[in-house]
């Protein structure tokens, strides 16, 4: 008899077990029926879907049969490749609004502030729900005391300043999540992190050196968080030693610049602009030390378990966590626009980084 309460029954398709074992339902051995149902909304940005999976090890720890539905963009699916936390991933360009509207939930759990995330736990049907929602006003109300902190800080620049807690606590305690804080969940296959290095080793990358990745880049939603190419060439001159495959990383909007630097040090492995996500963590699995403002990298190198050195200008150095594994670097002098996208300075608090500080943070993460 057909399973249809199975976690890994799909209805449109055979189940993994029977196309690798050709078993059925009724001999099969691997039959897991859903019980508790948890849904996880968290939309925006990426680095933020990829920071807040490190709720689940301790969730699936909570409740360790539960089934886990995880509602994001699709340019965010990639990410939860080789997840084995979430059974399923919906999204919102696809059937998200038409499941959401049948299926039943025990816990809904939105990590998102936004209107649209608040609208879509609103809607869905959960027996509980922890985060935040839509009122009938179009308002986003918090549904407890953890989550209204976060609203706090996302009104008023004078109590996120004041924050002493990381992100990933934050959401620890709007989750109701006790444990110590886990890493961030990214996984990239031996298969990809090879073919990677073999693609490098032909742009000079010597597998017996150390590694230390630049990520030059923020993209061009947060400019301001970006340090310019002076200060870079600044640190690449500080650094120029061959026993150091030094790799620039970087998105489209870096192009230019990843160009520019490697015309100029020929020493410098370009790793290229077109990488997908997979392929652009597992060239920073390949670095022993990372070298970025606060940007998707950061999250991937934490993930990865990386040593990091993070540079902040106008944004909260204090919520991003580096699990003791790395430095926070900013200006001496308060930020002036705070969480503004341009800057109104004639010397913004990212060109006041200096590269000497940066390079004394490297020598203190690979004992120059």
């Amino acid at each position: 008899m057909l399973k249809y309460n199975c976690r890994y029954f799909t209805g449109d398709r055979p189940c993994k077990f029977h196309k690798k074992y050709e078993i059925k339902c009724d001999s099969c051995n691997y039959y897991s029926p859903i019980g508790l149902k948890i849904l996880i909304i968290k939309l925006d940005a990426i680095g933020d879907v990829l920071r807040t999976t490190s709720i689940l090890p301790p969730l699936k720890q909570k409740y360790p049969d539960s089934y886990i539905m995880w509602c994001t963009k699709q340019n965010a699916r990639a990410l939860f490749s080789g997840n084995y936390y979430v059974d399923e991933i919906i999204t919102i360009e696809e059937d998200a609004q038409f499941r959401l509207i049948v299926e039943e939930f025990d816990i809904v759990i939105n990590l998102d502030s936004s209107k649209m995330s608040s609208a879509i736990a609103t809607s869905a049907k959960g027996k509980e729900k922890m985060g935040f929602v839509l009122n009938e006003k179009g308002s986003v109300i918090p549904k407890s005391a953890e989550a209204d902190y976060w609203l706090q800080m996302s009104a008023f620049d004078d109590v996120k300043k004041k924050n002493q807690k990381t992100y990933q606590q934050i959401i620890y305690d709007v989750a109701a999540l006790e444990s110590k804080i886990a890493h961030p969940i990214l996984n990239v296959t031996d298969d990809l992190l090879k073919m990677k290095k073999r693609q490098l080793v032909k742009n000079g990358f010597n597998p017996k050196f150390k590694t230390i990745g630049l990520n030059v880049g923020v993209g061009n939603k947060w400019p301001n968080k970006g340090w310019p190419i002076e200060n870079w060439i600044g640190l690449i001159k500080l650094i120029n030693d061959k026993k150091f495959n030094i790799l620039l990383l970087g998105g489209r909007d870096e192009q230019k610049t990843m160009h520019k630097l490697s015309n100029q040090f020929i020493f410098l492995i370009n790793t290229g602009s077109d990488n997908n996500i997979k392929e652009f963590a597992a060239i920073v699995n390949l670095c022993d030390v990372v070298i970025t403002a606060d940007t998707f990298a950061l999250h991937i190198a934490a993930a990865a378990g990386k040593k990091i050195i993070a540079m902040f200008g106008p944004t909260s150095m204090t919520e991003v966590e580096l699990y003791e594994n790395g430095f926070k670097l900013h200006s001496t002098e308060e930020c002036n626009c705070y969480y503004n996208k341009t800057c109104t300075e004639n010397v913004s608090c990212m060109q006041k980084l200096s590269a000497d500080e940066v390079y004394s943070a490297l020598c203190s993460s690979i004992n120059l």
